[in-house]
C-alpha cells in the first residue's frame, strides 16, 4: 500500500463531474489498484475514489487514473508532504463474532425462514471487493444477495450496496437483488436500504436456534 500526504486538488470526470479544491489530502493506493482521497474527517469513507481495474499514471505533479468505463479522476499535485510504501501481505478476512457467523450458519442451513421458496447457492459467496455472506435464488430463480449482521446499521447497508454492484456485473446472476438481515436494524439503516431498493428483515436469534420465548404470551 502507498500513502501519500499531498496538497492538491482533485477532479472525477464520468458519470457526472466533481472537483476538490486544493488542500491537503491522504491519497491511498491499494495493492490491488484501489486508489482513494481522504480528508482527516468524515470517518472510514473517501472524498472521491476509483476502484479496481484501473490504470494509474503518475507523474511528478499529476496523476490520472481510468478505469474501462471511461471514467477518470485527476489528482493535481502542488506539494508532496509524505509518500510512504507498506508490503501488508495477505489479508486474512474478517473474523465474525460467534452470533454473527452463527446466523450465517442458521439461515444458510434455512433461506426459506427470510422469504418463502429461498434457496441457497453459496455461502461466501466471492467479489472482487469481499465475500457477501449469502447467495440465493429466490422461486422465480432470480438472485438474491444476502448480508448478514448482529446489529443492522447504514455501513452494513452500503456493504451490501458495493457487492450488489459488483454481482450486477456478472451476466449469469444478473437481476441480484439484496436482502439486508439482522436481529436488530436502526431505522436510519431502513430507510437508507429503501432508498437503495435493499429488502430488509430482522431475524429472532432464538428462534433460529429453536428455543422457546421465556416471556408469557396470551396467543
Amino acid at each position: 500500500m502507498r500513502l501519500v500526504i499531498a496538497r492538491c486538488s482533485v477532479d472525477y470526470d464520468g458519470r457526472l463531474t466533481a472537483h476538490l479544491p486544493l488542500a491537503v489530502r491522504l491519497i491511498m493506493v491499494k495493492a490491488d489498484g484501489c486508489v482513494a482521497i481522504h480528508a482527516d474527517g468524515g470517518a472510514y469513507k473517501p472524498l472521491n475514489w476509483m476502484n479496481a481495474p484501473n490504470t494509474l499514471v503518475a507523474d511528478e505533479d499529476q496523476w490520472v487514473v481510468r478505469n474501462p468505463k471511461g471514467e477518470t479522476l485527476t489528482i493535481s499535485i502542488e506539494e508532496v508532504l509524505a509518500d510512504v510504501d507498506h508490503e501488508l501481505g495477505e489479508d486474512p478476512g474478517l473474523r465474525k463474532d460467534g452470533v454473527e457467523a452463527h446466523l450465517q450458519e442458521l439461515l444458510a442451513a434455512n433461506p426459506a425462514h427470510l422469504r418463502e421458496g429461498l434457496r441457497l447457492v453459496r455461502r461466501e459467496y466471492p467479489t472482487d471487493i469481499g465475500p457477501v455472506d449469502l447467495l440465493c435464488r429466490d422461486a422465480e430463480g432470480r438472485a438474491v444477495a444476502v448480508e448478514i449482521k448482529r446489529r443492522g446499521e447504514m455501513d452494513g447497508v452500503e456493504q451490501l450496496a458495493r457487492y450488489l454492484e459488483r454481482l450486477e456485473r456478472d451476466p449469469s446472476l444478473r437481476p441480484v437483488t439484496g436482502l439486508f438481515v439482522a436481529q436488530q436494524i436502526k431505522p436510519q439503516a431502513r430507510v437508507l436500504a429503501e432508498a437503495r431498493g435493499i429488502a430488509w428483515r430482522e431475524v429472532d436469534y432464538d428462534e433460529l436456534r429453536g428455543i422457546a420465548p421465556t416471556e408469557l404470551r396470551l396467543f
